[in-house]
């Protein structure tokens, strides 16, 4: 993930995301999803080990070869499993030649330790999974040093409970200062100058963005951000709707980097439309937080579609987790969202007629096909409406000073009438509830 000409970071055997090197032949895994009973989880954990084979399946360097959902009474403490259950497990990876565990979870470093020792395979928990994902899918330059830092935030957490069983020690005589400095240490501090230098490069690319973001203001047409649980189907919509050739595949997370088209609706109006990364439940608090830039294009939306996949059994947690994760980031109530239910063709005849009749009754709500084109027509011309809201009128007395404000409201075309006066222009408008509060942060 670095430039090459940086120092590698210093992964160790506790728990790095680079836990296993790609062989000529896909490396063999298997799934585990551990179903523990302290925690209450809202999706069903047969659910839950799906979609962690479908996270391995997303890594084109792996063969998943199976998977099992694992009771958990109690954690141990040094297993996580009981012994019963690690020796059981032991047996079965051996006879199938399984080379790498994913734990559909949080693996301590010394639960790992142990149960690659107990084992002989190397094992990764769900972050660094993600991680692995995040960082084979990466393009733009942002989007690999968002990774990069999520990568090092995961690595220095595991530092922090690492080599407690042992002092390692190196450099210095320990004549002055006391002993020389740990392993943890001088590892712990070289991510901290790795994350220094990443985060700086991050600023510049962050400061070019919000410049174009700058922008995109001033251009009077409005922002509709895809959101959606990952896989659901957006970048098939935002290729229908854009005529562009977004990566669409049935594959969680094929979506990393935002992308933004302009769009000309059949209405005659003109839109810009952007895709965004796909949420997921349990999202590493890493990722999120390293990521919230980027999502930040959805922050500006003035008007979100939330895509859902309809067919999937569990498309209401989905729903639940997306929502949660706008709140999250601190989407405002007030902007306006459209919920698409997506991939209609997949629901069977009888279930697709009765979501047909309960989107028809609520409000917002928008049965399609992206990959067949069924419904979108209804869809673009809701989109086009949306934009088509009641306005009021307000007359606003600018001086010379705030050319910059008169400017935008003439891009914004809510400009009704102009006079100029002696120490500026009175300026009378026409405009919607959402154009008045963006004048406010002009």
């Amino acid at each position: 993930m670095s430039d090459g000409d940086e120092d590698d970071l210093p992964f160790h055997e506790d728990g790095g995301i680079d836990a296993y090197e790609t062989a000529a032949h896909p490396t063999r895994a298997w799934v585990l999803h551990p179903d523990l009973k302290a925690q209450h989880s809202r999706r069903l954990p047969e659910h839950g080990l799906a979609e962690a084979v479908a996270l391995a399946a997303a890594l084109p360097s792996l063969e998943v070869l199976g998977g099992d959902v694992v009771r958990v009474p109690k954690a141990t403490p040094g297993t996580l499993f009981g012994s019963g259950k690690v020796e059981e497990l032991k047996t079965r990876f051996r006879a199938a030649g399984v080379e790498l565990v994913l734990v559909d979870g949080s693996v301590s470093p010394v639960q790992q330790r142990n149960l690659e020792k107990e084992w002989g395979v190397k094992l990764l928990d769900r972050t660094s999974l993600i991680l692995e994902i995040f960082a084979d899918r990466a393009r733009t330059r942002e989007g690999v040093l968002q990774v990069e830092l999520a990568a090092l935030s995961y690595q220095r957490t595991r530092l922090v409970r690492a080599w407690t069983h042992l002092e390692r020690q190196r450099g210095g005589f320990g004549f002055v200062g006391g002993p020389g400095e740990t392993q943890r240490e001088a590892d712990r501090r070289a991510i901290d100058e790795q994350v220094i230098r990443i985060r700086r490069q991050l600023e510049k690319v962050v400061r070019t963005r919000e410049l174009h973001r700058s922008a995109r203001r001033k251009v009077p047409f409005p922002v509709v951000a895809l959101v959606g649980y990952t896989n659901a189907g957006k970048s098939t919509l935002f290729n229908r709707m854009t005529g562009a050739d977004v990566l669409a595949q049935d594959m969680l997370f094929a979506t990393l980097d935002p992308t933004m088209r302009g769009i000309l609706l059949p209405t005659g109006r003109k839109i810009i439309a952007s895709d965004t990364v796909g949420f997921i439940s349990d999202l590493p608090t890493q990722l999120v937080a390293a990521f919230r830039a980027t999502l930040e294009e959805v922050l500006e939306a003035d008007l979100i579609l939330h895509v859902r996949d309809i067919s999937h059994p569990e498309t209401a947690e989905q729903a639940a987790d997306v929502t949660d994760i706008l709140t999250s980031l601190g989407v405002k109530p007030e902007t306006p969202m459209f919920e698409v239910w997506n991939k209609l063709d997949l629901v069977e005849p009888v279930a697709r007629e009765a979501l047909t009749v309960q989107a028809a009754n609520r409000e917002r709500v928008f049965p399609i096909s992206a990959l067949t084109g069924e419904g979108v027509a209804g869809l673009l011309d809701a989109i086009s409406g949306a934009f088509d809201e009641e306005k009021t009128e307000a007359v606003l007395n600018l001086t010379f000073a705030e050319g910059r404000k008169r400017a935008w409201l003439h891009a914004e075309g809510v400009v009704a009438d102009e006079a100029q006066t002696d120490d500026g222009w009175t300026i009378r408008v026409a405009w919607t509830d959402r154009q008045q509060g963006r004048w406010r942060e002009v």
